[in-house]
């Protein structure tokens, strides 16, 4: 009995303690806050909170927040994805170097992120001056060239500046932890690059894949500081939800900003419901 007991001890407390205190701690941190924004929104009537979560200006708002945020998590997928294969499999000068900087974005504050951005893609600065009228690489986008800082590409920008880092570093680990055998024996047995990609190492690193898409998605979608700089705010065109919600505020009207902070909290957790659904089904799928 003295054995068995020793066995079943565990170094935190018991079942039931250990989950009242997280149930505990989660209602107090997160299910607390986002249920006042419910009861907060949902005081003033159908007809006032249809109309403020629904006007045109905040519709544009939505499609742009969350158009732009699936668009900059897909593109870090692939590159994300890319980055961190270069630097699990692959040495080479400055290796040590690249995968330091790739943190740059946590560590960064956002507003000097979107500063360092604006003046580098605004027409004026370094890169956006090639795009801009006249510029050396103006012609790729007809003779008026394009401009980069203050439109929604701007924005697209600086949600993939931020984005990067989630997949890169959840796909790492488990690219360290795959053998490279099983890819050697798929080659030794005649598979070609992209058959031996797509079914020996794709199927499991998906999860993974999955998990940072999720967590890209809902950094960007809730991005301000170093958006805000670079988007330019014009309405109708480079407003994102947030700097919606944050005008309302300086409006005083608590009743729109809630509005639009519940729909982008709904929208959000079924995205990214329909996001972990898919992560749980290819678990599941590689585990057979």
């Amino acid at each position: 009995m003295a054995s068995f007991s020793l066995g079943r001890r565990r170094v935190l407390p018991g079942f039931a303690p250990t989950l009242g205190f997280t149930l505990f701690y989660l209602s107090l941190i997160v299910l607390v806050p986002l249920a006042a924004v419910f009861l907060k929104s949902s005081g003033h009537g159908w007809d006032a909170f249809w109309a403020a979560a629904t006007s045109p200006r905040v519709m544009a708002s939505y499609k742009l927040s969350f158009g732009a945020s699936l668009i900059a998590a897909a593109i870090n997928l692939v590159f994300g994805l890319i980055l961190a294969w270069c630097i699990v499999r692959y040495e080479f000068p400055g290796k040590k170097l690249v995968d330091a900087l790739i943190d740059l974005p946590f560590a960064l504050p956002t507003a000097v992120a979107g500063i360092a951005l604006t003046a580098l893609y605004a027409p004026n600065g370094w890169v956006g001056s090639l795009f801009a009228p006249g510029g050396a690489l103006a012609f790729l986008f007809g003779p008026d060239g394009t401009k980069i800082a203050f439109t929604p590409l701007g924005i697209l920008l600086a949600l993939i500046f931020i984005g990067l880092p989630f997949i890169v570093r959840t796909v790492q680990p488990v690219l360290e932890d795959m053998e490279t055998e099983l890819e050697e024996a798929a080659a030794s047995l005649g598979a070609q690059r992209w058959t031996t990609f797509r079914y020996v190492v794709l199927p499991t690193l998906l999860p993974a894949l999955l998990t940072g898409f999720a967590l890209a998605f809902a950094r960007a979608v809730g991005e301000y500081g170093s958006v805000i700089f670079i988007a330019g705010n014009i309405p109708m065109v480079s407003e994102i939800t947030p700097l919606m919600i944050i005008s309302k505020l300086e409006q005083y009207d608590y009743v729109g900003a809630t509005a639009i902070a519940t729909v982008m909290l709904i929208v959000s957790f079924v995205l990214l419901l329909i996001i972990n659904g898919l992560q749980a089904w290819t678990s599941k799928r590689g585990a057979r």
